[in-house]
């Protein structure tokens, strides 16, 4: 098989990359990696220093690619499917790349910060950090809620990039900081629960959800 994702079912940046493969049914081997494996960390660590998942590798085109926001763009390209995650129009497309990364920088890392601050030890909480990340997803929340109010998906009509972008993101950070009054914001994650993309992903992260800290 040509391509081999590299990944955690329980990642929320891993969801968003295999959201984007089952949405286009693009065949794929899944390789799961164990960071707690030395064996298996080392080989994360040769395909991409950094040691973060996912990981692409096409062994076609002799390619690896890192960072799901660049994976879905990758598969944008070599790897078209039934549904074009990104518009050929360039002005259309330079929008859903900034909802894309308004999902990744104002809702998916603040609610990582409060996540991971959930995992460290005792004497070394950053309860400022914390009250920030939660005052950055409320901000965020009213800017997609007023954002949604006409939209079924994240761009409108058609399921794409910023889509893959926002499951895992709203998904996880309603966990750690609920939606609460936001109508359409929990409107739009419900769709995204029913899309049978995001269904899948989630029906297989479900052995491993219990590890979440939120």
């Amino acid at each position: 098989m040509s391509l081999t994702l590299y990944y955690h079912p329980l990642a929320s940046y891993c969801w968003k990359a295999v959201i984007a493969l089952y949405e286009n049914q693009t065949p794929f081997e899944a390789h799961l990696v164990n960071l707690s494996d030395p064996g298996e960390r080392a080989q994360l660590l040769a395909l991409w220093p950094i040691g973060k998942f996912p990981v692409l590798r096409d062994h076609t085109r002799g390619q690896m690619i890192p960072e799901a926001t660049i994976i879905i763009e990758y598969l944008t390209q070599y790897y078209p499917g039934r549904s074009p995650l990104l518009a050929a129009d360039a002005d259309v497309a330079r929008e859903t790349r900034l909802i894309d990364r308004f999902y990744d920088l104002y809702v998916h890392e603040p609610m990582q910060r409060i996540v991971g601050d959930k995992l460290r030890p005792d004497g070394k909480h950053d309860p400022l950090g914390v009250e920030q990340a939660r005052a950055q997803l409320e901000t965020s929340y009213d800017f997609l809620e007023q954002r949604m109010v006409d939209r079924c998906w994240a761009m409108g009509d058609s399921f794409c990039l910023a889509d893959c972008a926002a499951a895992p993101a709203l998904y996880y950070a309603n966990r750690v900081a609920p939606l609460g009054e936001h109508r359409n914001l929990a409107a739009y994650l419900r769709r995204l629960h029913e899309r049978e993309s995001f269904s899948r992903v989630f029906a297989e992260a479900q052995p491993y959800l219990h590890m979440f800290p939120g």
